[in-house]
């Protein structure tokens, strides 16, 4: 399995971070996780097959999460001819459907007919889905939005764990425990703390709970960029830890 963080900023306007978005590959998957603004420039910028992309998981509906989805499916349809014709399987938490018709109603109906199939898959918190080629992703809720899933990974007995947007719940480090990759979002200081998101002090102590293989941090908001985040974490998580970057890879070996 390969992990390619494509984006680990946020809505706040940076020049080096792009908004959420992560590919994993595994096998014959190819399962881009969040297409926030500016993802699909990173698919070309780093030389990714972006018309391979066989699935997209959405963990909930903020723009910087998902605004970079009808860029991609606008480039499948017009970017390259012919245009692509394998379907794509869109996977999100309940109302995703709800979601690709509201964005059809702004952009145009080509995005309801894009010339392939786009096979939604609302997934609820502790279904599984099989992909494809012992690929398998379930969902977890956490606290966020109302729809706001974290997603985990398996193939060949390894196991990445991807927190989208949350704040702390030790419910999910239960959840999450031994992942191989806890992807998690690491967005505010403490002094500017607020329930939907995690400071680095609260990734430290879900991964002390979680005890994943690697913690990578992902989704910084340019304020918590301006303290030593991993001497925070590490008071609590003695873990190997990693600061991802936009385009950083993380290779997962099989068993």
């Amino acid at each position: 399995m390969r992990l390619t963080t494509l984006g680990t900023g946020t809505v706040a306007l940076s020049g080096s971070r792009v908004c959420a978005g992560h590919l994993v590959e595994a096998g014959a998957v190819r399962l881009l996780l969040d297409c926030g603004s500016g993802i699909t420039h990173r698919l070309a910028e780093h030389g990714i097959a972006w018309r391979e992309i066989t699935h997209v998981a959405l963990t909930h509906f903020h723009l910087d999460h998902i605004s970079d989805f009808t860029t991609l499916v606008f480039a499948w349809k017009y970017g390259d001819l012919p245009g692509r014709s394998a379907p794509l399987v869109l996977i999100g938490p309940q109302g995703t459907s709800a979601l690709l018709g509201r964005l059809a109603d702004a952009f145009g109906d080509w995005l309801r007919d894009p010339g392939f199939v786009i096979d939604v898959r609302e997934i609820a918190p502790g279904e599984t889905f099989d992909l494809a080629d012992g690929v398998a992703i379930q969902a977890q809720k956490v606290p966020h939005t109302v729809e706001s899933v974290a997603y985990s990974i398996t193939r060949g007995g390894r196991r990445i764990v991807y927190t989208g947007d949350m704040g702390y719940d030790p419910m999910f480090a239960e959840w999450a425990r031994g992942a191989d990759v806890l992807l998690c979002e690491c967005s505010l200081p403490p002094e500017m703390a607020i329930p939907m998101h995690l400071t680095p002090q609260q990734c430290g102590a879900l991964a002390a709970a979680a005890l994943p293989r690697h913690l990578v941090l992902t989704h910084f908001y340019p304020p918590v960029e301006r303290m030593d985040v991993r001497a925070a974490v590490a008071d609590h998580y003695a873990g190997p830890i990693s600061l991802a970057s936009d385009g950083a890879a993380f290779e997962i070996e099989e068993d």
